[in-house]
């Protein structure tokens, strides 16, 4: 009789849970294989634009996530004396896209995603390796072990119709198709996160430009606060204490509410990580039975926040062109390869260190808020106005094609 045919997903992160739920809602038997013992993320939040909310729509669980969208009224860009470059608003953002921008914690998304596979669906502690990408004759193979055996050395191996490497910008399945790509490259700077509870301290929401260094705040719909901070600093730093005073070196004399953010951080609360990104894209998103996504194939720089974004537009698309992954990487090399180069152009702007460079740069953002928040939010039209290549409801696109058994 026919059954399901198997998908193996490596990566238990955003883009590999979504593309899991996304091609299991389409019948197929997934597995998700992630490295790491649990499925708790390395990052403290994500934002969800309308593009990404549209995608989860996909999988049933957009109106969840948008009913915890926190951002309300006036925001914008500031200095840090505390000027304002330019104002946005929620209510024009939402007005201009269809759907509002969503901040949540990763934890929570990476939850709501989990609980759309089946139980055993998700196995964590495995290191997984493609040792067989497969073609039209032969599935592809996966070897997969314990990680605390040092990797898949002679454990079980795993036959997929379908296997995707959701696996980060490091990607080994990356390497394993492509092993001429010269990977990732260091971006040039490097980020803190925070989140954490800031009871009674009133702030609109905000990200705030200075000379090769830049913060931002907003809080969330469960009352927390999310705080990021980058600077141009070489790859590999780490501060001669801790990163908490770090911050507090670089930022501490912004304004209203940095100096309130760092007083109630602790140094455990402060993650930090070196920005790396894919400046030469993959020949394609696909090889045999093999697809790349997320990360995997498209690593940019935050500065756009669109790169979680972009893994869940992968994965609903995958799931679509599941049968056709040459239609898949048709779909979505060109436009993730120009949003990575946008985030890269807004990267060296917003991080830009030379003071003539800066002047020129917040007086271009003042004209241009002058000129009103449409003109602002045109930077992401063809970006948040994406929508899926199909009706949320409809499952017979994509549908795997099943085997004899």
């Amino acid at each position: 009789m026919a059954a399901s045919a198997r998908a193996v997903v490596i990566g238990g992160g955003i883009g590999g849970l979504a593309a899991g739920a996304a091609l299991h809602r389409r019948g197929w038997e997934v597995t998700v294989l992630e490295r790491a013992r649990s499925l708790a993320p390395a990052g403290a939040a994500i934002s969800l634009a309308p593009n990404a909310l549209r995608a989860l729509d996909v999988l049933g669980i957009g109106d969840e996530i948008r009913e915890l969208a926190a951002w309300q009224g006036d925001g914008g860009l500031r200095t840090p004396s505390g000027r304002w470059l330019s104002r946005s608003d929620a209510a024009a953002a939402t007005a201009r896209f269809g759907d509002p921008l969503v901040l949540l914690p990763r934890a929570t998304l990476i939850d709501r995603l989990a609980a759309l596979l089946p139980p055993g669906g998700v196995r964590t502690g495995t290191v997984a390796t493609v040792v067989d990408p497969g073609d039209g004759g032969r599935p592809a193979r996966v070897r997969c072990g314990p990680a605390d055996a040092g990797g898949p050395t002679a454990h079980e191996e795993l036959e997929a119709e379908l296997v995707v490497g959701a696996d980060g910008f490091n990607s080994r399945v990356r390497t394993a198709l492509f092993p001429d790509h010269p990977g990732p490259v260091y971006a040039g700077f490097t980020t803190w996160r925070v989140l954490i509870p800031l009871p009674g301290v009133a702030f609109a929401s905000h990200e705030t430009w200075g000379r090769g260094r830049l913060w931002g705040t907003h809080p969330l719909h469960d009352g927390r606060v999310y705080a990021y901070a980058a600077a141009v600093t070489p790859a590999g730093g780490r501060a001669p204490d801790d990163e908490r005073a770090e911050l507090l070196r670089r930022y501490g004399d912004w304004h209203h509410p940095v100096p309130a953010v760092l007083a109630a951080t602790r140094p455990v609360d402060v993650l930090r990580h070196d920005v790396h990104h894919l400046a030469t894209p993959p020949a394609a998103y696909h090889a045999g039975r093999v697809a790349l996504l997320g990360d995997a194939a498209h690593a940019m720089p935050p500065t756009l926040g669109q790169g979680g974004n972009q893994a869940v537009e992968d994965a609903v698309v995958l799931a679509h062109h599941a049968r056709d992954l040459a239609a898949y990487t048709a779909a979505r090399l060109p436009r993730t390869t120009a949003i990575a180069r946008q985030a890269v152009r807004i990267a060296r702007v917003n991080m830009a260190g030379g003071r003539a460079a800066v002047a020129v740069r917040d007086t271009a953002m003042t004209a241009l808020s002058r000129l009103g928040p449409a003109l602002f939010l045109r930077g992401f039209d063809g970006i948040a106005d994406w929508r899926p290549p199909y009706a949320a409801g409809d499952v017979q696109l994509g549908e795997p094609q099943g085997r004899e058994t």
